[in-house]
């Protein structure tokens, strides 16, 4: 268990911790695609979304420890949506660029979508939006799982004891 913060790997006996966790991490959740989905008209988008998704994954981890957390989020899921994040943001400047136009220009989408330039453009930055969110909620996750387990690979994690 070196390097590993033991506490993590409890689930927490509260009944008020676990009773409001389980409350609160749906609707932080949904208020973070909230956040996303509506980050290109207001303030917020990709970036606050996705801290605040990877929050309620910390909040997960904190109340039912990291076994459970791990079971729902392995490692290779988190790689794998770091990844899909940034190629979701990547892939949609480079449509942009083989349709023509120049990297992240959005008005380019219309010959693909036929909405008209201005829904093509929101469209566009909607899904760049949420290709930030899912990495930026990846690495959170990942950043907070590195510094709780000393850096262990997620194997030796699980067969720590709860």
């Amino acid at each position: 268990m070196t390097g590993v913060n033991t506490m993590m790997t409890k689930q927490s006996d509260d009944v008020i911790v676990k009773t409001l966790s389980r409350l609160l991490i749906p609707f932080m959740q949904i208020y973070a695609l909230y956040v996303i989905a509506h980050g290109h008209y207001s303030p917020g988008g990709g970036f606050q979304g996705g801290v605040i998704l990877g929050a309620s994954l910390i909040l997960l981890v904190i109340t039912y420890g990291l076994n459970n957390a791990l079971r729902k989020m392995s490692e290779k899921l988190n790689t794998i949506l770091c990844s899909t994040g940034v190629f979701i943001y990547a892939g949609i400047g480079l449509l942009c660029l083989i349709l023509g136009g120049n990297f992240l220009d959005y008005a380019e989408l219309d010959q693909i979508l036929h909405v008209g330039t201005a829904h093509a453009r929101s469209l566009g930055i909607l899904g760049i939006e949420v290709g930030v969110g899912i990495s930026v909620m990846a690495v959170m996750a990942s950043i907070f799982l590195d510094i709780a387990t000393g850096g262990l690979p997620s194997g030796k994690i699980e067969r720590l004891r709860d």
